[in-house]
């Protein structure tokens, strides 16, 4: 196969193949008609000598150098992004730019407010979007319709790039008429009634079932490791939600401590370390690698990173 037998637009269509595994999608998303995503198809497949994709009882799968060429496909495509970009400095005090970002309330809550503050000084006319993690997809934030996922993450897809913000601990909070506010042991954590609060990853959530102990995440997973289950009464997605519960007097909240010390000031609420260890977890920003080389995006992403910074000094 020689280079000049080979477009550049073949290599944007595998690439959108290779993410969708199905023709008709593709063709929708590069706004091509189905058969001539079918007619790039099979230039591709007789350009590399390989059926890339094979049609199975599960839909389009890769073949086995199909899936070992995509890394590098995408690679090729972020850097002719990379050349083509606009040289144009990004003037952040003038720009009334949109930046989406997909947070959970937890990101929200902790490290936006730090950023809104950077926004004022150094572009007020910026505006955020703010999705949550079940608004789009993984799929989708790869195509760049959002610029960044700030979130925990369980998995990310490799082509991701991606920096820890920070990591968190975490703590429990409960009200000052709950029992447990003269004894916090273990055994009275375990005597209690508890509120599940947790929401990672992408796409849209899943119903929680108390029994599947592999879904409940890090504060029951690290009950598990000591042979105990707490009783979970409430199962939310939302921290604010989380910590309005634990004025309730039966119940504890456990969650990640820079969310609970919102509330180290409410005089209805005790603040205290998880009678049990909890290991901590890792903050992340993770973006597209089509959006890694714009200098409007790569000034967010400085912004963010100096936010999380101050976040994390306080």
């Amino acid at each position: 196969m020689n280079i000049d037998h080979i477009d550049l637009n073949l290599l944007v269509y595998l690439d959108v193949l290779l993410r969708e595994r199905n023709v008709t999608r593709s063709a929708s998303l590069l706004g091509i008609t189905q058969p001539a995503m079918s007619n790039s198809l099979r230039r591709l497949r007789e350009a590399f000598g390989d059926p890339l994709l094979v049609r199975t009882s599960d839909g389009m799968m890769p073949t086995e150098r199909a899936l070992a060429m995509q890394p590098e496909i995408r690679g090729i495509l972020a850097s002719v992004e990379k050349v083509i970009e606009p040289s144009i400095e990004f003037d952040a005090a003038s720009s009334d730019r949109v930046f989406r970002i997909m947070t959970s309330d937890y990101g929200e809550s902790t490290l936006i407010p730090r950023v809104l503050e950077g926004l004022a000084v150094q572009a007020p006319g910026v505006i955020l979007d703010i999705l949550t993690p079940s608004d789009m997809s993984f799929l989708e934030v790869e195509q760049g319709q959002v610029d960044l996922v700030i979130n925990r993450f369980d998995s990310m897809p490799q082509t991701f790039h991606q920096v820890t913000l920070w990591h968190d601990t975490f703590s429990c909070l409960f009200s000052i008429d709950n029992p447990v506010a003269q004894n916090f042991t273990l055994q009275s954590y375990l005597e209690s009634n508890h509120v599940w609060v947790s929401k990672t990853g992408m796409g849209a959530g899943m119903g929680i079932t108390p029994k599947d102990t592999t879904r409940l995440g890090w504060v029951d997973e690290a009950l598990l490791r000591i042979g105990h289950k707490r009783h979970i009464s409430v199962f939310t997605r939302h921290y604010q939600s989380a910590t309005l519960l634990a004025e309730q007097k039966e119940l504890i909240v456990t969650i990640p401590t820079r969310a609970a010390m919102a509330q180290k000031d409410n005089p209805r609420l005790v603040l205290q370390s998880p009678p049990f260890d909890v290991p901590s977890f890792e903050l992340k920003m993770a973006w597209s690698p089509l959006l890694q080389h714009n200098q409007a995006h790569q000034w967010l992403r400085r912004l963010i990173i100096e936010a999380a910074r101050v976040v994390t000094l306080k």
